[in-house]
């Protein structure tokens, strides 16, 4: 790590492993903002929780400034954070998990799809790649009841892109209930037609199929917010035939999807040749 990277004052959007990856002894500070974060001594829960969640999200989960909480982490660190700029207005696309409760309210009497991923997560075990195939298939009028073990804070934003609300419940600091629903009832993403090597379900502007081979699929991640790539990249290998290929396009080397490649018995080639993107090539293990 360079000197520059080291002394650079932590910001909202870090995530809990880049922190971590810096000083691993400020797992204190997460858990003395917030308890329920005591789980991150537990190494394989941090393999999964510490990658998805950002400081912001810590923040918000413990009710706290997240000026204070980044202060406290700064200075742990005996790095000294400069003023916050003024923050800038929202994008007219993003709304906030209040506002979204605020207009709608979970469907009563609708079937309701149960998934259960406490265990996968206190095993390290990724689980969204489930999660998002469950919600591929759903019909039209389900609801997703989700049980995890941490407000999934992250998800929440991936699924308002594809028109979902949510309402949460906290049974208990690592006993959660999220349900999902449509806001608007619409066709299941599976009546989509797949042409031309495009996999279904996926929006066509990150989806696109190029060039001559029909067995290639491609996969363009760049303008998508993290963890967008991931679960998209994760999601659309869950419906690849076993004799195609995905190509992902990325602005970088996606490093957290690397070590849930192999634990799924995929194989992948890195092509950083091009200037301006990553092509990352994946296939079954044959």
């Amino acid at each position: 790590m360079s000197a520059r990277s080291s002394n650079r004052p932590f910001v909202a959007s870090d995530r809990v492993s880049d922190v971590l990856a810096r000083d691993e002894s400020l797992i204190e500070v997460f858990i003395h903002a917030a308890p329920q974060f005591a789980k991150l001594r537990n190494r394989a829960m941090r393999r999964v929780m510490a990658r998805l969640v950002t400081i912001e999200h810590v923040a918000r989960m413990a009710g706290l400034s997240c000026d204070d909480l980044l202060q406290d982490l700064n200075a742990a660190l005996g790095i000294e954070r400069p003023a916050s700029p003024p923050a800038p207005a929202p994008r007219s696309d993003e709304h906030t998990a209040s506002q979204t409760l605020d207009t709608a309210a979970r469907p009563r009497g609708a079937t309701e799809v149960i998934l259960d991923v406490r265990d996968d997560l206190r095993a390290g075990r990724e689980p969204f790649s489930a999660i998002m195939a469950t919600i591929a298939n759903l019909a039209p009028d389900d609801v997703v009841h989700l049980r995890t073990i941490f407000e999934p804070l992250p998800l929440y934003a991936v699924l308002e892109k594809r028109g979902f609300v949510h309402e949460s419940q906290a049974r208990a600091d690592d006993d959660w209930s999220v349900w999902f629903w449509r806001a608007t009832p619409r066709n299941s993403a599976r009546e989509a037609a797949t042409a031309g090597g495009v996999v279904a379900d996926r929006p066509a502007a990150d989806v696109v199929h190029v060039g001559q081979d029909p067995n290639v699929v491609w996969l363009d991640v760049r303008e998508l917010e993290p963890p967008d790539p991931l679960v998209r990249t994760l999601t659309a290998l869950e419906t690849l035939p076993e004799d195609h290929t995905l190509v992902q396009v990325n602005l970088r080397v996606p490093q957290f999807l690397l070590p849930m490649l192999a634990e799924r018995g995929y194989a992948y080639d890195i092509d950083e040749s091009h200037a301006d993107y990553v092509l990352v090539r994946i296939s079954r293990v044959r």
